[in-house]
């Protein structure tokens, strides 16, 4: 088991619900194969540069626990999400 941080960011347009759905989502893709140990909400932040004609971003990181094959898996879902802008995945 490898330790792994994800970082993705959300458009801002995003509606709680969506947000909370593609939260427990991606953890519920870890948990299949591995632990999470902490999410960590950094809420709306402004981008480093602009993305997409958008200066600001929905942040969220998560710490965790898996196989080598979950980070392909959560990499694969992240890319066919509309609502995610940017994302990492990070081993630790």
């Amino acid at each position: 088991m490898n330790k792994y941080e994800l970082m993705y960011i959300l458009n801002t347009n995003t509606d709680e619900e969506r947000k909370t759905q593609l939260q427990e989502k991606f953890t519920g893709i870890i948990e299949a194969d591995g632990q999470v140990e902490k999410v960590d909400i950094w809420g709306q932040r402004k981008l480093a540069y602009e993305i997409n004609k958008l200066n600001e971003g929905f942040y969220v990181l998560i710490h965790f626990e898996s196989s080598i094959k979950v980070p392909k898996e959560l990499d694969r879902n992240l890319k066919i999400a509309d609502e995610v802008i940017r994302h990492m995945i990070v081993r630790r």
